[in-house]
């Protein structure tokens, strides 16, 4: 697998990370298949065909500066921030069991180098025991296909469980402990610290390198303005693949 890489390690909107792996889909001419991580600021993204009233506590990001973003899979509402490592992959696919069920097997067996017992769901989501870790939406355009995720090594807790809550739901104690016991963080499980985990991560599943120029990440950036559209951020319109 080829790991994608851009030359400056800022960190970027998280449009920026969504158009990447759509541009990496539609352009790069490879056989291989590709990847990469990626952390942005305090970040609420949801899916494709979800209603953003619905699914987030719009006054609660605005307190916050959480930003919103809507992907072009489907799938539920995510909470990332600096803390969370984002994961893409891109393969020359159109078959979703088949590209599903090989992406999380390669995670699974990635974390499970690091000694941790991992195992995935009929939904997508990567276990660690009996506690979701990770998880996974996926969509395709003609001859690709893009899954991408989130994997927990830890977080901002009271932002996860606040921003993707609507608002007329009421987290009590009791609710947000329950939810707390359904998930589990990385940090919990290894002493390795996050950049030395996005190292070998990178590792362990890439081969080769391909370093992204200027001219391709000007091109990604102007394919960000969509991602970027107010229509599409709230659902007005859908813009077609």
């Amino acid at each position: 697998m080829t790991h994608l890489s851009l030359l400056s390690d800022e960190t970027r909107r998280l449009s920026f990370y969504l158009a990447m792996e759509e541009w990496a889909a539609r352009q790069l001419c490879l056989e291989d298949d590709v990847f990469f991580l990626w952390q942005v600021q305090p970040s609420v993204i949801f899916g494709r065909n979800q209603v953003i009233e619905n699914e987030v506590n719009l006054d609660y990001c605005r307190e916050h500066g959480i930003q919103l973003y809507r992907r072009k899979s489907g799938g539920g509402c995510v909470y990332a921030d600096m803390s969370n490592v984002m994961m893409s992959y891109i393969t020359r696919s159109d078959e979703v069991v088949t590209t599903f069920a090989r992406y999380m097997e390669m995670v699974c067996k990635m974390l499970r180098e690091l000694g941790l017992s991992a195992t995935s769901t009929e939904n997508n989501d990567v276990l660690i025991g009996d506690r979701k870790v990770s998880g996974n939406a996926f969509y395709h355009i003609p001859g690709h296909s893009i899954v991408h995720g989130t994997l927990l090594f830890d977080t901002d807790m009271e932002h996860m469980l606040h921003a993707i809550t609507p608002p007329q739901v009421k987290l009590s104690k009791h609710g947000v402990q329950s939810v707390r016991q359904r998930i589990t963080l990385l940090k919990e499980h290894t002493d390795i610290s996050i950049e030395d985990f996005k190292r070998f991560a990178i590792r362990h599943l890439c081969h080769q390198e391909i370093l992204l120029t200027k001219e391709d990440v000007k091109a990604i950036e102007v394919l960000e303005q969509e991602y970027l559209n107010p229509n599409f951020i709230y659902g007005k319109e859908n813009l077609s693949l």
